[in-house]
């Protein structure tokens, strides 16, 4: 097809809540404020990345954060931040032991799944961690228990689980799953052990859910849908299975530059979101993209408003 045939009047609707989440903003805003620290000397190190998205780990690298996977990349004594998905008990004691200073961006609502794992396997039980394996939140929370920890995905392997004692098993999530498909592995483990313990609440976050009920909304009067975020955000991931369980085209993008030109052919109505730890001004970038193929209009489609914060850790609001 030519670009006259693509160009054409559309409308763009915004998926909201979008982008950043408070645990988001917390850590990114914790990373900044050492780096703009006055009396700042040495370099801040990350271990991970910040937060899973590229522009963000990209700009605060360009501004002098050096990212490290593990920390024997950092020399003894120096200042290393903790990224939100959280750490394990090992990766502390391995802190401690080379003297770093730690300043801990872990979201608390990380650390209340740690929490969590800590009080179920001190009474013990066996702790079954619904998560996606190797995700850096799930090797952390992992880690407060590891002996009695089994990290499972999917509801075939609730039903199959062999645990020592089944009165004395009980579950966690990670914080970023599909609500949905989470919701149907639980029900195999309440069928399989009747006597699971669960949390008071929800593991899965007010961000990840409002995101997907999001997106969920908008979903049936799109042609399309496009979701703002890196390839290894799992709250983003899991948006874009939202519409894609729709039957709607859904792709995820890191930006602008990533939209398909073919994606556009048939899409007049263009559903447009962002996963938790994705910026604001990259979908600004998408909408004004979409205006080089023809007319756009915005509507913004609210489902919840967001207005939680999150202090900044004790090292940063001590900071002049």
């Amino acid at each position: 097809m030519t670009r006259l045939e693509f160009f054409r009047a559309r409308t763009v609707l915004l998926a909201s809540p979008r982008s950043f989440c408070a645990g988001v903003e917390r850590a990114i805003d914790t990373v900044e404020r050492l780096l703009a620290a006055p009396d700042r000397q040495d370099p801040v190190y990350v271990r991970k990345q910040i937060v899973h998205n590229t522009h963000v780990v990209a700009d605060l690298a360009a501004r002098g954060a050096v990212f490290v996977e593990e920390l024997d990349e950092v020399p003894p004594g120096a200042t290393v931040v903790f990224s939100a998905h959280g750490v394990s008990p090992a990766v502390r004691e391995q802190a401690r032991q080379r003297e770093l200073t730690v300043v801990d961006a872990t979201c608390p609502l990380v650390t209340k799944v740690h929490a969590e794992a800590r009080r179920f396997a001190a009474r013990g039980d066996t702790v079954v961690l619904v998560g996606h394996a190797g995700h850096e939140e799930v090797e952390g929370t992992a880690g407060e228990a590891p002996e009695v920890t089994v990290v499972i995905d999917t509801p075939a392997e609730a039903a199959a689980l062999q645990v020592p004692d089944e009165r004395r098993v009980a579950i966690l999530t990670q914080t970023t799953l599909s609500i949905e498909e989470t919701d149907q592995t639980i029900r195999a483990l309440r069928q399989r052990f009747p006597d699971l313990h669960e949390p008071a609440s929800s593991d899965i976050c007010y961000a990840s859910t409002n995101r997907q009920r999001a997106i969920e909304a908008i979903a049936d009067r799109s042609d399309l849908v496009l979701v703002l975020g890196s390839a290894n955000s799992s709250n983003s991931q899991r948006m874009v299975e939202v519409a894609r369980r729709h039957n709607i085209p859904a792709y995820l993008i890191d930006d602008a530059t990533e939209i398909a030109p073919e994606w556009l052919a048939a899409a007049t109505t263009i559903g447009l979101s962002a996963g938790a730890s994705a910026p604001a001004a990259l979908v600004d970038g998408v909408i004004e993209a979409l205006r080089t193929w023809g007319p756009v209009t915005v509507r913004e489609h609210v489902t919840a408003v967001e207005d939680i914060a999150f202090a900044a850790p004790t090292a940063v609001r001590r900071l002049p």
